[in-house]
């Protein structure tokens, strides 16, 4: 298995919604401190929205530097078929990076009916997504590192 102290791990976090992306991000990153993945190894890329989480990860993907790809966003749903569309297409990008760039992309874009949802998701001890985008992403770096 790779050594933590070598790991290269790539955060994209969506500006949308700062409230929750911050909160994940926080979450996240003091889990990784607690296994030993410190915070220089880590790289944070802003993106406006969800929408834009693919691209930079693709970009990020390229780069072939990085050993996991975490991405956050919240997207919440509306009155229109407009948070389908994006919660859909996000998930797409997301998992054709993975694949093309046999990289794990950890996808943690909350897509929930009230922002109420993604804010517990966000901040809760239990079950909060930001905690475990970092042990998702712990495993599937052993996981891969063994194959």
């Amino acid at each position: 298995m790779k050594k933590t102290g070598k790991m290269r791990i790539a955060i994209i976090s969506s500006s949308f919604r700062a409230e929750v992306t911050e909160n994940l991000e926080k979450y996240c990153i003091a889990t990784f401190k607690k296994k030993g993945v410190t915070r220089s190894q880590i790289d944070i890329f802003r993106v406006p929205g969800s929408l834009e989480i693919p691209l930079i990860a693709r970009k990020v993907a390229k780069k072939k530097t990085y050993d996991a790809i975490i991405a956050f966003g919240a997207i919440v749903k509306g009155k229109t078929y407009h948070f389908e569309q994006i919660a859909n297409e996000c998930a797409r990008g997301c998992m054709e990076v993975s694949l093309k760039y046999e990289v794990p992309v950890i996808f943690e874009v909350l897509a929930v009916y009230n922002i109420q949802d993604a804010i517990e998701r966000a901040t809760r001890k239990e079950e909060n997504k930001g905690v475990e985008a970092a042990l998702t992403a712990l495993e599937m770096i052993k996981i891969i590192s063994n194959i």
